[in-house]
């Protein structure tokens, strides 16, 4: 399974990127998967429908199935926030699974950014941005090394994840830890390095 975050502020183009993404990995044959964060409070269910019955007489979780569809509610007893890895996990078998947010998650992601919302930049101070998609690379605030990528052109965005490919497979950080504290992610400090790195090798034509 390939994992690939998107970031980026509200209004830059993150639903879009990530729709369009999704019906071309899926035209490719892949099956895709999509993990989406929502800040504020959220219902799918209707009201007077059985299942928001179900949930409103107390249910924990409530599963409706059709040969067509199944979806899986979830009422929290204390207020919660599940990290991208915890909702990885709540998923079926994926070729690609794209998630949408989590701009501070440790998952390779691209940051989404358009001049005209005045927002700061994350790839700079995040070493797990791995390209930008933008549509005004010669706005952007700080110099870079990384690829920057047509958020106007999906196809080269979905060339671009196809080509590095095997660098998104996923490894949950539960697999050897018997707690998430276990999981360590990388010091910011070994920034530097990486993208120096990852300089020389697209220098030597490594994409």
């Amino acid at each position: 399974m390939k994992v690939v975050g998107f970031c980026g502020y509200s209004g830059s183009g993150k639903t879009t990127l990530v729709e369009q993404l999704v019906a071309r990995l899926r035209l490719a044959g892949h099956r895709v998967s999509v993990v989406k964060h929502a800040h504020h409070e959220f219902d799918i269910d209707q009201p007077g429908k059985d299942s928001h019955r179900h949930r409103a007489a107390g249910a924990y979780e409530v599963v409706i199935a059709s040969n067509r569809r199944l979806a899986k509610i979830r009422e929290y007893d204390v207020e919660a926030d599940p990290n991208p890895h915890q909702l990885i996990a709540e998923l079926s078998d994926a070729d690609w699974v794209l998630v949408e947010g989590f701009k501070h998650a440790d998952l390779l992601k691209i940051e989404i950014w358009r001049a005209e919302t005045g927002q700061r930049v994350q790839y700079p101070h995040d070493p797990f941005v791995v390209a930008i998609a933008t549509d005004s690379p010669e706005a952007l605030p700080s110099p870079t090394q990384l690829p920057v990528l047509d958020l106007n052109d999906a196809d080269a965005v979905t060339a671009f994840l196809i080509r590095q490919a095997a660098r998104h497979d996923y490894r949950s950080p539960y697999d050897d830890a018997d707690n998430e504290a276990a999981y360590v992610a990388p010091a910011a400090d070994a920034e530097p390095a990486r993208r120096a790195g990852a300089a020389a090798r697209r220098h030597d034509g490594a994409g």
